[in-house]
C-alpha cells in the first residue's frame, strides 16, 4: 500500500524543487497561505465548529437528530465549513442526501447514525493520532456506504495539528506532488495519505506550519492547477519553471480581486473601529477581539484605548475562549457588566458570531447575560441572517436581546448617538429585533 501511494523517499534534488514551489506559493496573495490559512477569521471559527459538533453528537445520542440532512445540527456545522472560503468549498457535497443512491447512510439507518456520532465524540476527547486512528478504522469497518474521508474536514476542525483537512482537489495535489496513486472515497488511502503529508510536511515545516491547514492549502492549490507540481525525475525542469512564473503571472491578474478581498477585510475593521469610538464616546469600556486588537487602523492598533484584558469575572468565565473573539464588547466603565456584544458579519457565515453571543449570554453569570446583543452587517444581509436563525442549532435564540445592525443605519447614525445619545436606547433604535 506504501508504495501505491508513493509514500517512498522522495530525492533531495525534488525537496529543492518544492521549498521553491512552497516560496513562491507562500508570497502569492491570491493563494490559499495568505486568502485563507493566515485570515484572522479561520481561527475565529474553530471554536464555534467545534462546538456544532458537539451538538450533533448530543442530538444524535438524545435520539433527536432527525432523518434528513436539511435543516439538521450537521447541515449548520458543515455550512460553517465550506463558508471557510476556497479550500472547503463544496465541503457539504458529502453529507447531502442521495435519496437514489441511499447515501450517505447516517439518515435512515439509527445505528449508522450513532456509529457516526460515536466517531465525532471519541475523536472530540481523545488527545492522540493513535487514538485517532483507531476510531477511524471501526468506522471504516461498519462500511458505512457514502460516509468516507470527506469526514475528515471536520475532524480537522477537532484537531488540526493530527489530521488534515480533505478533497478531491486536496489528493490531486498530493498525487501530483508525490507521485502517489490515492483514490477518493477510502479510509485506507487517506490513512496512508495522512502519513505522506506528515512527512511532506516535517521536511518542510519552517515554511509551513505545524497546523496542517497549511499544507492542506498547498496541495488544494497544487491540485486545482493553480500552481504546478515541480517533476518527479529531475527532468523538464525548465518548463517547470516556466510555469511556475506563469503562475506568478496570474497572480497579478488577479491583483484586482485580491485588492476587493482586502478591501473586504478593511471594511471588518473599519465597522470595529466604528463601534469602538462609539462606545468610548458612550462613556463605556470597549473590548476589541483579542486577535484583532494589534489589527492597524488609521496608523493606530484597533485595541487602542481599549481593554488589554477582560474582567477575571468574564476572562474565568465558561465559554470565556470564545468572548475574547467577539468583535467587540462595550462594559460598564470599571465593571465587569456586558452592556453590548457587537459581532461584525460582512461577508462570512454568521455561524460562529451567534455561538460566540450564546457563550456570552449562557456563561453563567447574571452580570452580562442581559447584554444587548448585535449583529452587525451589510444592509443587504438581513434576509439571509434572518433564515440562519431560523436553523434548529439556533434555537436558544429566541431567548435572547438579539438585534440586526445594518452598517448604513451605523453610518448614518453614529455621531449623532456619540453626541447625544444614553446608553443602549438609541442603538437599539436603529436595529430591528431578530428574536
Amino acid at each position: 500500500m506504501a508504495a501505491e501511494l508513493g509514500l517512498q523517499t522522495i530525492g533531495d534534488d525534488h525537496d529543492g524543487l518544492v521549498r521553491r514551489l512552497i516560496a513562491r506559493w507562500r508570497d502569492d496573495p491570491s493563494a490559499t497561505y495568505r486568502s485563507w490559512f493566515l485570515w484572522d477569521e479561520r481561527l475565529k471559527n474553530f471554536r464555534s465548529i467545534r462546538r456544532g459538533i458537539g451538538q450533533v453528537v448530543a442530538e444524535i445520542e438524545r435520539g433527536t437528530f432527525g432523518v434528513a440532512y436539511r435543516g439538521s445540527s450537521l447541515e449548520t456545522v458543515v455550512h460553517s465549513v465550506a463558508e471557510q472560503r476556497q479550500i472547503f468549498k463544496g465541503a457539504d457535497h458529502a453529507f447531502l442526501w442521495k435519496p437514489k443512491l441511499r447515501i450517505p447512510d447516517i439518515y435512515e439507518s439509527p445505528e449508522n447514525q450513532r456509529a457516526f456520532g460515536r466517531l465525532l465524540d471519541a475523536c472530540s476527547c481523545c488527545d492522540t493520532a493513535e487514538e485517532i486512528i483507531g476510531h477511524i478504522h471501526t468506522i471504516d469497518r461498519l462500511k458505512i456506504k457514502g460516509l468516507g474521508p470527506a469526514v475528515a474536514n471536520l475532524l480537522y476542525f477537532l484537531h488540526p495539528t493530527l489530521v488534515p483537512p480533505f478533497n478531491t482537489a486536496i489528493v490531486n495535489g498530493y498525487n501530483a506532488l508525490t507521485g502517489a496513486n490515492v483514490k477518493l472515497g477510502s479510509w485506507e488511502h487517506f490513512l496512508a495519505m495522512r502519513t505522506g503529508i506528515l512527512d511532506l510536511n516535517d521536511r518542510h515545516r519552517d515554511l509551513l506550519s505545524n497546523d496542517l491547514g497549511a499544507i492542506g492549502g498547498l496541495l488544494f492549490d497544487v491540485g486545482s492547477k493553480r500552481y504546478p507540481a515541480p517533476p518527479l525525475d529531475g527532468a523538464a525542469i525548465g518548463d517547470w519553471s516556466a510555469r511556475l512564473e506563469a503562475a506568478r503571472e496570474e497572480a497579478r491578474t488577479l491583483s484586482k480581486a485580491a485588492q476587493r478581498e482586502g478591501e473586504n477585510e478593511r471594511t471588518h475593521t473599519e465597522i470595529q473601529a466604528w463601534l469602538r469610538d462609539l462606545g468610548l464616546a458612550l462613556g463605556y469600556d470597549v473590548w476589541i477581539a483579542a486577535n484583532d486588537r494589534s489589527r492597524p487602523f488609521n496608523s493606530a492598533p484597533l485595541g487602542h484605548g481599549c481593554l488589554e484584558r477582560l474582567p477575571d469575572t468574564i476572562a474565568t468565565s465558561r465559554g470565556a475562549d470564545s468572548i475574547r473573539l467577539i468583535d467587540v464588547l462595550w462594559l460598564e466603565k470599571g465593571g465587569d457588566h456586558v452592556a453590548a456584544a457587537f459581532e461584525v458579519e460582512h461577508s462570512t457565515s454568521i455561524y460562529s458570531g451567534i455561538v460566540r453571543m450564546l457563550d456570552l449570554a449562557l456563561s453563567g453569570s447574571d452580570l452580562h447575560a442581559t447584554a444587548g446583543l448585535f449583529l452587525v452587517a451589510p444592509d443587504a444581509r438581513e434576509a439571509d441572517v434572518r433564515a440562519q436563525l431560523q436553523r434548529p442549532a439556533f434555537s436558544r435564540v429566541a431567548d435572547l436581546d438579539i438585534s440586526y445592525l445594518p452598517y448604513g443605519e451605523l453610518e448614518k447614525n453614529r455621531e449623532a448617538i456619540a453626541r447625544f445619545g444614553s446608553g443602549l436606547k438609541a442603538i437599539k433604535a436603529v436595529s430591528s429585533k431578530l428574536a
